[in-house]
């Protein structure tokens, strides 16, 4: 900035200053004059930490806003419980987004940055020109949030919390100002038409055509001052910071067309004709552009508020007399219990502490059926209860919340941007470039012919050449990808993620909980006279009791193999038969015992067995080695010391396991089945999926060995797991796919987290990302096919400004529907 003398305006700001107001300061010596003791206050600020250079760096011309007023009541900022809806984790190292008023180009965002990152207990702060948002992480005890703020407030700029609802607003006041300049142009356009008939019909040539033509600049002044006015913006802020914006060959072809037709005005010329027609025509139609693109882009991208739709605002707490009171989620604390009346939403995560009834979970986990709860069982915010009341001690509140990591996870990949996105910024500013000099040849070529031809055909080729759908192609179709990605329980961390998915070439699954249900289940019982297998729809009488005798022992153990037993048990013993077993004893390694209706029952491995020296059943081996080979776990029962019954169970495979495996290997894609398991266990698995590579034995900590071995040989490794054990191994992987759970371990470690378990999803993610890469070139095809039409016809002459007007917004609105088009994907996809 250059500093000006007092008489031309207020050293800090150069805004004009009040003689009843003015202050004089001492900068450096010298007395300065400035219009408030803001502006003073904020320049000695910038002084004393040496950062003068802040002026230097604000371009010449430029007018800096007065300081704007520091929130009151700093000091709520600094309480934990107001931070916890903005912090990510209340420990000793924080770190938060501030909404920042008054940045304005790349010199605020400078000083910003060189005023805190200096500070002692701030660990970093980077500004976001565009979203004017400062991400800064600090050390707690070293430095408070509130003296962040109060730091900014001291050189010029006030800082809130970001709060994405607030946000939002924002973009519907933006949207609603646009509606008002496109209002005020269509308002100027009609009048103008008038005008412009009166001058086709003959006006032009008569007495009154000055007349006509003040009248024309009278209406044209305001619509381009006011409606043309974001244009102008843009294109200033661009130039102010080294950058060729979008905004500026409109703001040049609207200001060219305007002053030649001043000038006829003006000097009352016979020979040439005014344009205003023209100028208020383009701005109208570019504004109705604007405005559609607007409210598509907001349409596409509205996934995060249908998220925080989800989201109650309040809730009713119960106090320790049982008293219910409705409060702001806000207010409540963790560790208070909040009463959840039938059919609402739970406004929290917590602990169901009494009360039974059923959830429907279906935007969290993407199960239909509603889910039992009682005393015990944890329930999640945005879920829907169902005809019983629950009182829920609370543990996770707004951002912590399940739904809350989902929604800051859907707008952190939102607002992210992919590599071939970042070669399309760079390229932008060429574009631009390359307009203005294409403008500028036509305008030399026609002016020795015709100089409104040339000075038309000039301004068509400015306005006609559209970067705004090249600028489009990449974020509308991230935007829309992670938006359906998330409406669908596919939550994608970033952009990169979607364009380094799509070149997958090896996907490795954990076999538990992953390709598997996670849990064990009777899949066959065996016995010298009969059997069942999975599937059968009858089960003998005798099989029933066999079962609910080996229940009774299996209900006072905490094994896996137990529960296995006891979930058979209820769901098939239609005898209603009970037993009771005393002298129960559990040996681990071996298996368990106890009596039961007078019977010694023996259940467990052959070694155990052995040690009781059982009548061993020659039939029942040759079951055993058939498991074996088949990769079916078992175990053995003995009733009275003789072996009796030989039960295979199994981790079952997800019914979808096998189709999914088929697709990816149908796109020549490698799969790998990664397990802990017992080799002959894991292949048999293999086989039954249609086979595919195994590697087994691996003990958690050595997957994440194994995805670098196949990244080193030259693969594109994506790995899919549960979450929790996998964590390793989905870091190390190119994509990481957490499957499931959604929450903790899976968002941190997992660079794709699925709400379902439904295995379908894998195969959608990556047709997603593919998909979305496609349409980013299928948009920046438009875009190139587009201006290699329209430039040469507006070169020509052929097209004028308005023309150029209409097709212009056309290719964005293009770009804008084929990025939409990727919700095609997902037709007859059950919504999560």
């Amino acid at each position: 900035m250059s500093h000006v003398e007092a008489s031309e305006g207020c050293f800090h700001c150069q805004l004009p200053i009040p003689i009843e107001d003015e202050v004089i300061g001492t900068i450096e010596g010298e007395e300065q004059h400035f219009c408030c003791l803001g502006c003073k206050a904020v320049c000695e600020a910038i002084y004393d930490a040496g950062l003068e250079g802040f002026y230097q760096r604000t371009p010449d011309g430029t007018s800096l806003a007065p300081p704007p007023e520091i929130p009151t009541e700093l000091a709520l900022y600094d309480l934990d419980d107001v931070q916890a809806e903005f912090v990510g984790e209340l420990g000793e190292e924080r770190d938060i987004h501030l909404l920042i008023e008054g940045i304005h180009c790349a010199a605020c965002v400078w000083l910003i940055e060189h005023t805190l990152n200096p500070v002692t207990g701030i660990i970093s702060a980077q500004v976001n020109l565009s979203g004017k948002r400062l991400h800064v992480r600090w050390h707690n005890s070293a430095i408070s949030l509130s003296q962040i703020i109060q730091r900014l407030g001291q050189i010029g700029y006030a800082a809130v919390p970001y709060d994405p609802e607030a946000a939002e607003g924002a973009i519907k006041k933006q949207n609603r100002h646009l509606l008002y300049r496109m209002a005020f142009a269509a308002f100027g356009m009609m009048n103008l038409m008038w005008i412009s008939i009166a001058l086709y019909a003959g006006a032009s040539e008569g007495e009154f055509r000055s007349l006509f033509h003040w009248i024309g600049f009278a209406l044209a002044t305001p619509v381009l001052i006011y409606s043309g006015y974001p244009f102008y913006k843009g294109a200033w802020s661009g130039l102010r910071n080294m950058h060729l914006g979008m905004d500026l060959p409109i703001a040049i072809g609207a200001t060219i067309t305007y002053l030649y037709s001043l000038y006829i005005t003006l000097s009352g010329s016979t020979v040439g004709e005014v344009y205003y027609d023209t100028v208020v025509n383009f701005l109208f139609v570019i504004l109705v552009g604007r405005y559609l693109e607007a409210m598509s882009k907001r349409q596409a991208v509205a996934a995060t508020q249908r998220l925080l739709d989800l989201q109650p605002r309040v809730a009713t707490r119960l106090s320790r007399d049982g008293v219910e009171e409705v409060v702001p989620i806000r207010a409540i604390a963790v560790g208070e219990l909040v009463l959840v009346k039938p059919g609402e939403r739970v406004p929290v995560d917590g602990i169901v502490k009494m009360g039974e009834s059923s959830i429907d979970e279906a935007m969290l986990t993407g199960e239909s059926q509603a889910i039992d709860k009682q005393s015990g069982d944890s329930v999640s915010a945005g879920t829907i209860n169902g005809a019983g009341a629950l009182q829920v001690e609370v543990s996770g509140l707004l951002k912590n919340t399940a739904l809350g990591r989902i929604i800051s996870l859907v707008e952190e990949a939102q607002g992210s941007k992919a590599p071939i996105q970042c070669l399309a910024d760079q390229i932008v500013p060429w574009f631009v470039a390359v307009t203005l000099a294409l403008a500028t040849l036509t305008f030399l070529y026609w002016v020795n012919s015709d100089f409104e031809i040339a000075l038309l055909a000039a301004t068509s080729v400015l306005i006609i050449t559209c970067p705004c759908a090249f600028g489009l192609a990449t974020p509308m179709s991230i935007a829309v990808a992670s938006g359906l990605g998330a409406k669908y329980g596919i939550l994608v961390k970033n952009g990169e993620v979607l364009e380094t998915l799509s070149t997958i070439n090896h996907v490795v699954f954990d076999k538990t909980g992953t390709l598997t249900e996670g849990g064990l289940s009777v899949v066959g019982i065996y016995t010298d006279r009969e059997q069942w297998q999975e599937g059968d729809e009858q089960v003998s009488d005798s099989l029933v009791e066999l079962m609910a005798l080996l229940a009774a022992v299996e209900r006072q153990s905490e094994h896996p193999t137990a529960e296995s037993v006891v979930n058979w048990d209820e769901t098939f013993n239609h005898l209603q038969t009970r037993y009771r077993c005393t002298d129960f004893k559990a040996l681990p390694g071996l298996g368990v015992t106890g009596l039961v209706d007078e019977q010694q029952l023996t259940i467990g491995n052959l070694s155990l067995l052995e040690r009781r020296q059982c009548q061993m059943s020659d039939g029942l081996e040759q079951h055993a080695r058939q498991l074996d080979e088949q990769g079916i776990g078992w175990f053995r029962v003995a009733i009275n010391d003789k072996e009796t019954a030989l039960i295979a169970v199994e981790d079952r495979i997800r019914p979808d396991a096998k189709a999914l495996i088929g697709s990816l290997k149908a796109e020549g894609i490698a799969v790998t089945l990664l397990s802990g398991d017992r080799r002959r266990a894991a292949e048999a698995i293999a086989e039954r999926l249609g086979g595919m590579e195994v590697i087994a034995e691996v003990l958690p900590e050595e997957k994440d060995q194994v995805i670098s071995q196949l990244q080193s040989d030259g693969h594109r490794v994506a790995m899919v797991g549960d979450g929790v054990n996998d964590a390793p191994a989905l870091v190390r992987a190119d994509v990481g796919i957490a499957m499931g759970s959604g929450t903790d371990v899976s968002i941190a470690s997992a660079d794709i987290v699925l709400m379902s378990s439904e295995l379908e999803r894998v195969r959608l993610a990556i047709g997603l990302s593919r998909r979305a890469l496609l349409t980013i070139r299928q948009n920046i095809g438009i875009s190139i096919t587009y201006n290699i039409i329209m430039v040469p016809l507006a070169m020509a002459a052929v097209v004028t400004p308005l023309v150029a007007a209409i097709s212009m917004p056309l290719s964005s609105l293009a770009v804008i529907g084929n990025s939409a088009r990727i919700r095609t994907l997902f037709k007859g996809v059950k919504v999560n």
